[in-house]
């Protein structure tokens, strides 16, 4: 099925209609109650409660008509996944959620430029926070601790959601799941949320972001974003609510965590190495200048030394005292004084390249450690998952493995 899909201008939020607060809360209400019933239409009312005060106590000085465009682009979106849901995808137009949202058709693309983007109204969103939290990560933060405080600080929404709409998460994923327009957006949008996170490691690391390295990374960091969701889904199902459903996901995303941070410390050693062997060029080139600068002192030394000496006869000059020969002499001593701060400043340049080698080298060999280390811990957890507890050897793990 082709995706329906318009195109929006910079300017054609201008002419939008918005709805009136109340208004729209009615519509979705009345919505509800005919696809879902009673019941749930109560849950969502409640629901739409407490999301709309956790967004008020965090945006106090939203605008009343930025309120509206905000209320009027979400009631579209819970209108639209209602009767996708209840109905199936393929078998509503973009006009009937038009016509029973009381908007237009224009309208409804002015707020998402395509059918499938009612559903995934809130992918840019995931998009920039992913960005930020890897822009904004503390440098002693590792890039899967980043990736992971910006999971938990999502998953901290569901606090404030009723248990009895975190029930219809599975219901949702598989709406996405068994449609074939909706999975090809969903996918789209790690595609998209890939290609964010690989720009943001390669301008950190210094790297070109078509490299191997940069590509791989990206994907599985965002690979845990996938965990996450197949998490939820998971527990929700096994009736896990509240602070034990986010502690359940929390902790299955953390193991996925640890398996690729083993992997993504060749990447920090990449970025490192990258950042080092930048400086160890500009340093080399500092270097080079400096010898130029020597070697062209030099000449000029030797050149003004055998002028003088030519004026002369050849010889040395010392029992004359005409003005040119001191004014010959001093340009050479001028020269020679260049020449030896020329040497000089490259000694330091040369020193200064070996001293950051060297730094690059220990910096590689903590993190050929820590990689062991972490390899070593990674064997003893599967020894102790793959031996029975009572078995003879399963005590002596940790002291084979410490002592190797």
């Amino acid at each position: 099925m082709d995706r329906e899909i318009r195109p929006i201008g910079p300017e054609e939020h201008a002419g939008d209609e918005l709805l009136a607060e109340p208004h729209g809360d009615e519509i979705l209400d009345r919505l509800i109650v005919e696809e879902m019933g009673e019941e749930i239409a109560a849950t969502m009312r409640r629901a739409r409660g407490a999301e709309e005060a956790r967004y008020r106590r965090e945006h106090p000085d939203e605008g009343l008509r930025d309120r509206k465009r905000r209320l009027t682009r979400q009631t579209i979106s819970d209108a639209a996944t209602t009767m996708f849901a209840t109905r199936g995808f393929d078998n509503v137009t973009v006009s009937e959620v038009a016509a029973r949202v009381g908007v237009s058709e224009k309208t409804i693309y002015n707020y998402f430029p395509t059918k499938e983007s009612m559903v995934l109204d809130t992918a840019d969103d995931a998009l920039a926070d992913m960005a930020r939290a890897l822009r904004e990560r503390r440098p002693d933060e590792s890039l899967t601790d980043a990736v992971l405080r910006a999971l938990e600080s999502d998953m901290r929404r569901f606090d404030e959601v009723s248990d009895d709409l975190i029930a219809f998460l599975p219901m949702f994923v598989k709406m996405i799941e068994t449609t074939a327009a909706l999975r090809a957006a969903w996918l789209d949008l790690y595609d998209r949320l890939a290609e964010v996170v690989r720009e943001e490691l390669a301008i950190q690391a210094g790297v070109d972001p078509r490299d191997p390295e940069v590509a791989v990374a990206g994907r599985a960091l965002v690979g845990l974003v996938q965990v996450a969701l197949e998490s939820q889904v998971r527990w929700v199902e096994e009736g896990l609510r509240g602070e034990a459903l986010r502690s359940a996901v929390s902790s299955d995303v953390n193991r996925a965590a640890r398996l690729l941070e083993t992997g993504l410390w060749s990447f920090e050693l990449l970025a490192r190495g990258a950042r080092a062997a930048n400086q160890a060029r500009e340093l080399a080139q500092a270097a080079e200048q400096a010898r130029a600068q020597v070697v062209s002192a030099l000449r000029q030394a030797r050149e003004t030394w055998a002028q003088v000496r030519g004026e002369h006869g050849g010889h040395w000059p010392g029992q004359h005292h005409d003005r040119t020969l001191k004014d010959g002499l001093r340009r050479a001593a001028e020269r020679h004084r260049a020449e030896r701060a020329a040497q000089l400043q490259q000694r330091r340049a040369e020193q200064a390249a070996k001293a950051q080698r060297r730094r690059a080298q220990a910096e590689e060999r903590r993190a050929q450690a820590e990689e062991r280390r972490a390899q070593a811990e990674e064997r003893r957890a599967q020894a102790r998952r793959t031996l029975p507890s009572g078995e003879p050897g399963a005590a002596n793990i940790d002291e084979h493995d410490s002592g190797t």
